[in-house]
């Protein structure tokens, strides 16, 4: 009777075709890998040999470097995917999150002086003008003049 696969090696199932395609073949492949991860090398080799599953926070980065599904991943560890879309829908801590306010992001980050709060609005509203200026100059048939005309 054989053993059923451990999920280290269902997960390497996946990533080890997924890191080949993606061009991580050859000498120095691993390393490269890991570089592009933010992983170690060590367990860069042991996730695609099967033998470890990596740290959650470095899913989402192996996903994108390898072109795989962030979904398929999480389910290799037991995550249902309606769980993640429900959870990226609700949560605003999930992927996909809310907008917050100015003072919300002064309250998670700390800021209790008045001034920084205010320096903190005023920079996030200058952010949110220049990138709404952009947009619109990237726009076909916009022909307004520069940023300096649009200012």
């Amino acid at each position: 009777m054989t053993e059923a696969p451990t999920r280290a090696q269902r997960f390497a199932r996946i990533v080890a075709p997924a890191a080949q395609r993606a061009g991580y073949t050859g000498h120095g492949s691993n390393a490269r890998l890991a570089a592009d991860t933010g992983m170690s090398e060590s367990s860069t080799s042991r996730m695609l040999k099967g033998q470890a599953v990596p740290d959650l926070r470095f899913f989402p980065t192996i996903a994108e470097r390898l072109d795989v599904s962030l979904v398929d991943l999480l389910a290799e560890m037991g995550i249902p995917p309606e769980t993640l879309r429900a959870l990226s829908e609700t949560e605003p801590s999930q992927v996909r999150s809310r907008s917050i306010s100015s003072s919300q992001a002064a309250d998670r980050l700390g800021i209790k002086d008045p001034i920084g709060r205010e320096m903190l609005a005023a920079t996030i509203e200058r952010l949110q003008r220049l990138e709404k200026q952009q947009h619109n100059a990237d726009r076909p048939g916009d022909d307004h003049g520069g940023t300096a005309a649009r200012m």
